[in-house]
């Protein structure tokens, strides 16, 4: 029932590009230490930069675990499933990279997201993901469920956000510059934006 892959195109490619919701899973390599799964969906913060390669916006708002796992071992898994259509379940398994906004690729990184003007969402890196190993499964017992809309939330939270403020923020809030497990996170102060 499960394929492997050589490259991220084709079909696969439109499954993937066509899901409103991924999930990200990462783990730090000690082996009491918490693994970190997180949701991430907003239209037009997924890209698929050639047919190994893949990245994603990070916002602010959640804590910084897979910013730490990746800074730590940089082992990741993306999953995607088909909630309409089909079923079927797609997973890359890889390497990631958090690109921060003082890195010199991160302004080329951002042009491959033309949908999102990330000054309203408090964007605090890019996370590029290289894949080791993409399969996709059956997904019969995934249900159905319908895709209605994002929600307005998360930017209308983040519009009224600058540098500063977003440095005081996180600041703030626990498991941001360091994870949960003591791995740094996020570098604070927030690298300032080459763009």
């Amino acid at each position: 029932m499960g394929k492997t892959y050589e490259r991220i195109d084709g079909r696969l490619r439109t499954f993937i590009e066509a899901q409103p919701l991924f999930f990200t899973a990462t783990a730090p390599l000690s082996g009491d230490g918490i693994i970190n799964l997180s949701p991430k969906g907003l239209s037009g913060s997924f890209a698929v930069l050639d047919e190994l390669t893949v990245a994603y916006l990070d916002f602010a708002g959640s804590n910084a675990e897979t910013i730490a796992h990746l800074r730590e071992n940089g082992r990741i898994t993306l999953m995607w499933c088909a909630f309409q259509g089909p079923p079927n379940i797609v997973r890359v398994h890889g390497h990631g990279e958090p690109v921060f906004r003082d890195d010199p690729r991160f302004g080329e990184l951002l042009t491959h997201f033309p949908d999102i003007d990330p000054t309203p969402h408090g964007l605090r890196a890019i996370i590029v993901v290289t894949a080791e190993l993409v399969r996709d499964t059956c997904g019969y017992a995934v249900p159905f469920m319908t895709y209605d809309e994002d929600r307005e939330l998360h930017a209308k939270r983040f519009a009224r956000e600058d540098d500063a403020s977003l440095d005081a923020y996180f600041a703030k809030k626990d498991h941001i510059a360091t994870s949960l497990d003591g791995l740094p996170g996020l570098p604070l102060p927030l690298p300032p934006s080459v763009v």
